[in-house]
């Protein structure tokens, strides 16, 4: 019979009872055992969603971040953490945000680097080796775990990230070649694998993403030792790829020893013929299909008419689940109220789609005739979504054939420009600005649900949303700022805020997906053709503008962004529906030049994370992004000057793209990883101007006068003094007042230092 499971659940509850628990935690309001608490009392729950499965994940949970947790898993702590140790889960959570509650003595250390998860929007805390590296196996919570949903009757399948990937998302600090860990490495596998057996696993999910990525000879040497090595256990072993197709590792991991692959096959569909032809007899395929990246239901009689062949010949040795983990998508649609009817029967969340996974089960293993009722339903969804007039726009389909290369392009090159934008703004050396947002107090909150809610009149609304932007001018100016912003009071997330002026999105009430620990995002849906009805921020801009003689930088999110930090429609490219939304954006750009403000910024924060996993497919998605980027941008005169904005992402290997955006300043994330960032332009000579982030906003740490002039110092050994800003690594939304008063103060000091040295 057909096997069912999941190969990892969201984490953060249906109501974010985790984000409040950790912040409660945090801010000293909750102890660590009700901390706890709160993780066991989600663990049973979401154990409870997934009874219908055969097996269901356990290890899935983490109380910031999973890479994190298998970094703990191994012994393998930063010694600067190990060195304040006073309780495993307060030295977690140093190591993840820089400080682990309020304390009075707080033993504040550097938080690891963040990254992103592959091409998610999921960040995960950098693995960090050298020379010296250790590892030590403490399983005692993972084996806690088991034993909890093995009290519970449910049949578990642990979850481990495998030794290979674990390397490779790593970094090492002394330029130790990461393979020279795997000696190292493997045996304390070994001894995990040993400990699971004996406390009764008979399989185990080992994820190795890595495999559908492109590597080196010394990575698959790797790979077949790690897995040759292992295999020496009664362990039965599933070993996970997901995110993209195998294509030259595919014969690779059908014979790597393990007792059965998961392969993605919502991506690499086309594959699955091959990989049934060369897996051995013996060994499990699971294919992932149902899409645990995206919120759209599954064609489920498709799924199953392509399946029934393949189950007639793997029969038990077929295993179904969703592509990947559900950590990507929210909970439970029917936590929505509010959302118009039509559109959601065209959603799935992760509940949602464990019960499309069984009835996919259900008619293989007894025919389709006890779940027509079902089929039917979810057939009557597709066909409306598919033929909505709501989803499709002539007009908008018109301006996008109308496009031509002329619409991308500046009126002069940077060169001309610059020297037209430094008499009109007349800014210092090193001159100082932010990236955005300022810190989203309760108080702002409150005002904005309370105008949801009706409680407050648009009048009302303007004049409290006004008073909090006079405010935040006046802290500017207060403490020095060069370049102000108006700090993005009336902004819920800089994707969803767009999204709801935009025609072809709509929005959830608890559509929640973890980012990082605590914070969760709500990502907007596109369900159709996009543009823009009417202007969303020249208001707010403009009466930033009337309140200072300084420049007031426009802020709008980039097409990129709102593209891949968005649930995408699926049902064409999303070239496409990213060049929609250029032209969407630029409208809105245009409005804001011709209401005066001089500089506008683009946020392209999520434009690494939507490359291809593939370096070889990259140049490919480059071409159009940064196409989309200038559409958006490059429609203003010479002297308005257009930022840009990116943030924890490896960007050294396409610098070259970046440059082709033709921004006149960029700022970029440099601080957790000391400036390594911008190593790259050691070779390269970007030719605009940059604003390497000084310090960590997503630290509650107050970065030192002394330690942002020497990172200021390093970049200025690669670009000149006059091309150089001096800023945060990313907008302050959620930070304290009194930690961003702070930390910019000692910014600013840093920026007059290095106006004296140069």
């Amino acid at each position: 019979m057909v096997t069912t499971h999941n190969l990892g659940f969201p984490r953060i509850g249906k109501k974010r009872e985790l984000k409040f628990a950790l912040e409660s935690y945090w801010n000293g309001d909750l102890s660590q055992n009700e901390l706890l608490d709160t993780g066991t009392s989600l663990r049973l729950q979401h154990w409870q969603y997934q009874e219908q499965l055969d097996f269901l994940p356990v290890g899935d949970f983490s109380f910031y971040d999973h890479v994190l947790d298998t970094s703990f898993l191994l012994g393998n702590i930063p010694r600067r953490a190990a060195e304040t140790a006073d309780n495993k889960l307060d030295n977690y959570f140093r190591v993840a945000r820089g400080r682990a509650r309020n304390e009075a003595d707080c033993h504040c250390i550097q938080a690891g680097e963040m990254t992103k998860w592959f091409d998610t929007n999921y960040h995960y805390i950098v693995p960090e080796f050298d020379s010296n590296t250790r590892f030590s196996l403490d399983a005692s919570r993972l084996l806690e775990d088991i034993a909890k949903a093995q009290q519970q009757g449910h049949q578990v399948k642990p979850v481990v990230i495998g030794p290979v990937t674990y390397l490779w998302l790593g970094k090492t600090k002394d330029h130790t070649p990461k393979l020279d860990l795997l000696d190292k490495l493997l045996p304390v596998y070994a001894e995990l694998f040993a400990k699971l057996e004996k406390a009764g696993i008979e399989w185990l999910q080992v994820d190795e993403p890595i495999l559908v990525t492109e590597f080196s000879d010394a990575w698959e040497h790797a790979l077949r030792k790690a897995y040759h090595t292992l295999q020496s256990t009664s362990l039965k072993l599933l070993l996970t790829t997901y995110f993209g197709e195998l294509q030259e590792n595919l014969q690779l991991v059908c014979s790597l020893p393990v007792d059965g692959i998961h392969i993605d096959a919502v991506n690499a569909k086309n594959e699955v013929a091959r990989v049934i032809d060369w897996l051995p007899s013996h060994k499990v395929l699971s294919l992932g299909v149902i899409n645990g990246r995206n919120i759209w239901k599954t064609d489920l009689t498709e799924t199953i008419n392509w399946l029934s062949p393949i189950y007639e010949r793997l029969q038990s040795r077929l295993w179904l689940a969703p592509s990947c983990s559900l950590l990507h998508v929210p909970v439970d649609v029917r936590s929505e109220r509010q959302l118009d009817n039509e559109i959601k029967s065209w959603f799935s969340f992760a509940i949602q789609k464990l019960d499309e996974l069984a009835l996919i089960a259900s008619a293989l293993r007894h025919g389709k005739d006890g779940v027509a009722e079902q089929l039917a339903k979810n057939k009557t969804a597709i066909e409306h979504r598919k033929n909505s007039a709501r989803v499709h726009h002539r007009a908008v389909k018109d301006r996008v054939l109308a496009v031509t290369d002329e619409t991308g392009n500046r009126q002069s090159p940077y060169a001309v420009r610059t020297k037209v934008q430094r008499q009109r703004f007349d800014l210092p050396l090193y001159p100082t600005t932010t990236i955005g947002s300022f810190p989203q107090t309760p108080e702002i909150r409150q005002v904005r649900k309370d105008f949801r809610a009706g409680k407050l009149s648009a009048e009302q609304y303007r004049t409290a949303m006004q008073n909090e932007i006079k405010h935040c001018v006046k802290e500017q100016e207060a403490l020095g700022l060069d370049v102000l912003v108006h700090g993005e009071p009336e902004r819920n997330d800089m994707v969803e805020y767009f999204g709801e002026q935009l025609a072809g999105y709509t929005f959830t009430q608890f559509g929640w997906v973890q980012s990082y620990g605590s914070r969760c995002v709500k990502p907007p849906i596109i369900y159709g053709d996009v543009f823009r009805p009417e202007p969303m921020t020249v208001e707010w801009i403009t009466y930033a503008q009337s309140l200072t003689e300084k420049p007031m930088k426009g802020m709008l999110t980039g097409p990129v962004t709102m593209l891949n930090w968005s649930f995408v429609r699926d049902d064409q490219p999303r070239s496409e529906t990213c060049l929609q939304l250029a032209l969407a954006i630029r409208d809105e750009v245009l409005a804001l030049e011709r209401a005066g403000i001089a500089m506008i910024q683009i946020d392209e924060a999520a434009l690494r994370e939507g490359l291809p996993l593939r370096k070889s497919q990259w140049q490919s998605y480059l071409d159009w992004a940064i196409r989309s980027f200038r559409i958006t941008a490059n429609g203003v005169k010479d002297e308005t000057q257009i930022h840009t904005h990116m943030c924890y992402s490896e960007f050294n290997d396409i610098m070259a793209s970046i440059a082709r955006m033709d921004a006149d300043v960029i700022t970029i994330e440099t601080s957790r990883s000391d400036m390594e960032l911008l190593d790259v332009f050691d070779e390269f000579h970007y030719p605009n101007e940059i604003g390497p982030g000084v310090y960590d906003i997503h630290s509650p740490n107050i970065p030192t006068v002394d330690a942002m002039v020497d990172l200021m110092t390093k970049a200025a050994r690669r670009i000149p003094a006059k091309r150089l800003w001096v800023n945060p690594d990313c907008g302050l939304k959620t930070r304290q007042w009194d930690e961003v008063k702070a930390a910019l103060k000692n910014m600013v000091t840093a920026s007059k230092i290095l106006r004296k040295k140069s």
